[in-house]
């Protein structure tokens, strides 16, 4: 077989030639990888989104300590029967009538009672009587005392059975005087202008003395008994404004009447005691179909309700709510650089007005914040910030609301 002899010279061109494809190939590799990882020019970066902005206000807010607590009567009174075994006639009123101080709200039967006031009567008359005779017994003997005619001891009994007479007078004018307290009493009157709020009254029943007939809430007044914690109650004084709500949502506002001076010992909880307004109109008669519910606006005896006490107010910084993001549990704001880019910052949230926040922190208070849409962007996103359409806007107002930066490019 006939071998070929390259010459050495042919060789040495040859691998020249391979080198220098290898080194033309890797270089054309290298500059392809650089020129994909190399950032686009700053004019050709697109925003994440399109926002308008707000800056943080200053402004007063109001502190306030929220408390639960029962609604209850201001007082109640309890009406019963004064006299012992006698029938009742008549029941005028029923639970939730409105009624006025001395109102007849019941009646008794009276014709034993007028029977007795008139048998007592009948003593009174014949004790005046007797009294008349022994007084003129001893005018005669006080005349004929000088005369001798009369010993001194029939002087002394007839002067003594003219006090005696009087004295029996005076007995029998008290026993009339009870039996015509009975007869008053068979007529249940009102203490106090009110609400009834119980009945237990019965048309026909015998009843003893002491029994109770109805519950009084003495002038219709209620109030709020907070729950208050023991370390909250010395910032709560007398003349407190307070905005009670019910659990129907009805609202009223109060004020604190008074300050418990224990508080629970078990529960470290103190009761405030706030006075609400009255619904009661003077004057008003009872009639059919009145009742607590038409008069009280929502709020009853007995129901649960919440309040808030105003405690003064203070100047503070704060901003819209829709420019505050949670999460992870904490709150954040987007602060608008001179870039255009966003920087996350963390904040504490405090009091709240509206739809107004408070924050706490190192805030600046010339701060460009996003408006809204916060939630949609991250630390070092670009934005386009466009002026808002309404009152929203730069001047510290809550922003519009927020465009995708494709359709503001459209």
């Amino acid at each position: 077989m006939k071998r070929f002899k390259v010459k050495p010279i042919t060789a040495f061109l040859i691998a020249a030639c391979l080198i220098a494809a290898g080194a033309t190939a890797l270089f054309v590799i290298n500059s392809g990888e650089k020129s994909q990882s190399a950032p686009p020019a700053a004019g050709t970066a697109k925003p994440a989104l399109t926002v308008t902005t707000t800056r943080p206000q200053r402004s007063p807010l109001a502190f306030q300590l929220s408390a639960n607590g029962n609604i209850a009567a201001w007082q109640e009174a309890s009406i019963g029967t004064e006299s012992n075994g006698l029938r009742l006639a008549d029941v005028r009123v029923n639970v939730g009538d409105v009624v006025q101080r001395g109102q007849l709200l019941a009646r008794f039967a009276s014709e034993s009672v007028q029977a007795d006031v008139a048998q007592a009567r009948a003593g009174v008359s014949e004790a005046t009587a007797n009294a008349a005779e022994a007084t003129a017994n001893a005018d005669r003997v006080r005349a004929l005392q000088s005369t001798g005619t009369f010993s001194g001891q029939q002087i002394q009994q007839y002067l003594t059975a003219e006090q005696a007479a009087k004295a029996r007078v005076a007995s029998a004018q008290a026993a009339l005087a009870a039996q015509q307290l009975r007869l008053q009493q068979t007529q249940v009157l009102a203490p106090d202008s009110g609400l009834i709020s119980a009945r237990s009254a019965t048309v026909g029943a015998v009843l003893g003395s002491g029994v109770e007939l109805f519950r009084l809430i003495r002038q219709g007044r209620l109030e709020w008994r907070a729950e208050v914690a023991a370390a909250d109650l010395a910032r709560v004084a007398v003349g407190t404004a307070v905005t009670v709500t019910a659990a129907g949502g009805a609202q009223r506002q109060g004020r604190v009447r008074m300050v418990a001076p224990t508080v629970d010992p078990q529960t470290r909880v103190g009761l405030v005691y706030v006075d609400l307004p009255v619904d009661l109109k003077a004057g008003s008669a009872v009639r059919e179909g009145t009742s607590v519910g038409a008069t009280s606006s929502g709020f009853k005896a007995g129901m649960f309700a919440r309040g808030e006490f105003a405690l003064g107010s203070s100047p503070a910084l704060t901003v819209p709510q829709s420019a505050v993001v949670v999460r992870d549990g904490f709150s954040y704001v987007f602060r608008v650089n001179p870039d255009q880019r966003v920087s996350q910052l963390k904040l504490q949230i405090g009091r709240r007005a509206g739809d107004r926040l408070e924050v706490l922190g190192d805030l600046a208070p010339d701060a460009l914040l996003v408006a809204s849409g916060a939630g949609f962007l991250n630390e070092g996103d670009l934005v386009k910030v466009v002026p808002a359409t309404g009152p929203d806007s730069v001047s510290n107002q809550p922003a519009a609301r927020v465009l995708p930066a494709q359709a503001a490019i459209k």
